[in-house]
């Protein structure tokens, strides 16, 4: 291993423990539900938890197909096409149809595979998607970002609380990075200029900062309420996120950290 490639690999390792991490962090509780619990139904509409723990399974899938046969993997992208605004709820609402041993079974089992062919998957390495084609690095960051947001969704449902952690920074970091994502997918001209984003890191000790230090469209505050707001998992005047500059200001009303249609959002609470 040369020196130049052993720093990048140490960054996917820790990523990867990152990711196996937020998928077991939402397993012990998910694990512990009654058969009744599963059919709790979540923010998203139409979506219980056992939709949500699909829809995970079925993208983990997914991913493992796209890393393992792409060519078999281009066949699933042609069908998506075929129904672009309804094949993420169908895939969803067939595997909520399932006993939740089973549905917990095929996660836990593609969570596992999917972590594997990752760690094994070659330097330089790019996979298709739905989207452009991804990296290792990619691939891993979005599935971090799609279970932590879903198993937000669980732990709301269920009142329960759950402490951030600093895996959040991957979250924070592919939400900055789909800023022009989300001024494209609505039609509207990315900004020109770079963003100085800075959060506050979830213990409240440090600060993670992006952009330059002298931009003049800002955007600050905790690193958690962020992330739910590149999520769509809560209104901005929900959180204590704030903007300077009109550009940042709208980046804030439409940002999204996923691939997609623009995202409708949550609506502000008491609304």
């Amino acid at each position: 291993m040369s020196e130049a490639s052993g720093p990048a690999v140490a960054v996917l390792d820790d990523l990867l423990d990152d990711l196996r991490d937020e998928g077991d962090e939402l397993d012990l509780l998910v694990g512990e539900l009654s058969p009744a619990q599963w059919a709790t139904p979540t923010a998203s509409p139409g979506w219980t938890i056992a939709h949500q723990i699909a829809h995970l399974a079925w993208t983990d899938t997914a991913a493992l197909l796209a890393v393992t046969d792409p060519d078999a993997f281009a066949a699933e992208v042609e069908k998506a096409v075929t129904s672009p605004d309804t094949f993420v709820d169908e895939g969803a609402e067939a595997g909520a149809q399932l006993p939740p041993a089973e549905l917990l079974s095929w996660w836990r089992d593609s969570r596992v595979r999917l972590q594997e062919a990752l760690r094994a998957a070659p330097a330089g390495a790019r996979f298709p998607w739905y989207g452009p084609p991804m990296s290792t690095a990619s691939m891993a960051t979005g599935r971090l970002m799609e279970t932590w947001a879903h198993g937000q969704d669980v732990f709301d449902a269920l009142g329960r609380t759950r402490r951030p952690t600093d895996r959040l920074r991957h979250v924070a970091r592919i939400g900055i990075r789909a800023r022009n994502y989300a001024f494209t997918v609505r039609g509207l001209t990315p900004p020109a200029e770079e963003f100085r984003v800075e959060l506050t890191a979830p213990d409240g000790g440090g600060l993670w900062t992006y952009g330059p230090e002298d931009a003049q469209q800002r955007v600050t505050g905790p690193a958690l309420d962020f992330c739910l707001i590149v999520t769509q998992r809560l209104h901005r005047r929900d959180t204590a996120v704030r903007a300077e500059g009109a550009d940042a200001d709208r980046w804030l009303d439409i940002a999204q950290a996923f691939a997609g249609p623009a995202g409708p959002g949550r609506a502000p609470k008491g609304d």
